[in-house]
C-alpha cells in the first residue's frame, strides 16, 4: 500500500496511471448524472485552470513556474489562438495576475497564513481506502494536526455553503474524512470583482457529511451496476435515469 501511495504523489500516476483503478470525488457527478461520461477525460475550462494555478502557487510553487500563460487580452486574439493550436486552453496573463493577487491576499491574513504554512503540515498527500466495498482515492491539499484543509476559490463566498451540495464538496468532505481520519475544513477566497479577496473558513456540518455519504453510496450503486466487472454495458447505461425526491 505504501508503494501505491508513493506512486500517487505523482500527478501523472494519480490522474492517468495507477490512480484510474480508484474512484474519487470527481467521479461523483459523472456517476450520478451522466454515467456515460465515467472515466472519460474531460477538457479543461478556464475555471479549472484558474483553480489549478491557484493551488500550485500555494502548494507547489515550482510547478506554478511551468504553468502555461498567454500574454493576450482575450481568447479571440491571434496570439492566443496560435498559442493554443494543440486544442488545449491556456490562462490569460490577466487571469494569472488575478490569481496571484488572490494568493497574496490569502497569505497576508495572519490567521490563515498560520493555518496554511504551519511547519507541521503535510501537503499534497494522497490516500486510498475502501468505502462501501469500492476503493477510493483522494489527495489532500493540506493535512494539519487537527484538520484536512482544502483550498477553494469561489465566485460568491456568500453562497459557498449552499453551493457545496451542487459542487459535491459535501461528498468530498465525507470521503476525505474517512481517507485521512480528520474533519475537513475549506479555506475559501472570492474571485468575483465585487467581493474580490474576501476570505472564509467553512467547517463541515454533520448534515453535509450525511448528504455526502448518501452521494457516495449512490455513486457506488451506479458503479457496481454498470462498471464493476470492468466492462461497460451500453444497453444498461442507456436505460439509466436519475431518480430523486424533491
Amino acid at each position: 500500500m505504501k508503494d501505491i501511495i508513493e506512486k500517487l504523489k505523482d500527478d501523472q500516476e494519480y490522474y492517468k496511471g495507477i490512480g484510474r483503478n480508484y474512484l474519487s470525488n470527481s467521479n461523483i457527478s459523472q456517476l450520478l448524472t451522466h454515467p456515460k461520461l465515467f472515466m472519460q477525460e474531460q477538457p479543461d475550462n478556464k475555471n479549472f485552470l484558474f483553480g489549478r494555478y491557484f493551488h500550485q502557487l500555494i502548494l507547489e510553487p515550482e510547478k506554478a513556474k511551468q504553468f502555461e500563460i498567454v500574454d493576450a487580452s482575450t481568447r479571440y486574439t491571434k496570439v492566443y489562438k496560435e498559442a493554443c493550436e494543440d486544442g488545449n486552453i491556456r490562462l490569460l496573463q490577466k487571469e494569472a495576475d488575478e490569481c496571484e493577487m488572490l494568493v497574496d491576499i490569502l497569505l497576508e491574513n495572519i490567521e490563515l497564513f498560520s493555518m496554511i504554512r504551519n511547519p507541521k503540515n503535510t501537503y499534497e498527500q494522497p490516500q486510498i481506502k475502501e468505502l462501501f466495498g469500492v476503493e477510493w482515492k483522494g489527495k489532500a491539499d493540506i493535512i494539519s494536526s487537527d484538520y484536512v484543509i482544502d483550498l477553494k476559490t469561489t465566485s460568491d463566498i456568500s453562497k459557498f455553503d449552499r453551493n457545496s451540495y451542487y459542487y459535491n464538496y459535501d461528498s468530498q468532505a465525507y470521503i476525505y474524512q474517512h481517507l485521512f481520519g480528520k474533519p475537513v475544513i475549506f479555506i475559501v477566497i472570492d474571485k468575483s470583482p465585487d467581493r474580490f479577496g474576501i476570505c472564509g473558513v467553512f467547517e463541515t456540518s454533520e448534515m453535509a457529511l450525511a448528504k455526502g455519504e448518501e452521494k457516495v453510496k449512490e455513486a457506488v450503486n451506479v458503479y457496481n451496476q454498470f462498471f464493476a466487472n470492468g466492462e461497460v454495458s451500453v444497453e444498461d447505461i442507456n436505460n439509466y435515469y436519475v431518480k430523486k425526491t424533491i
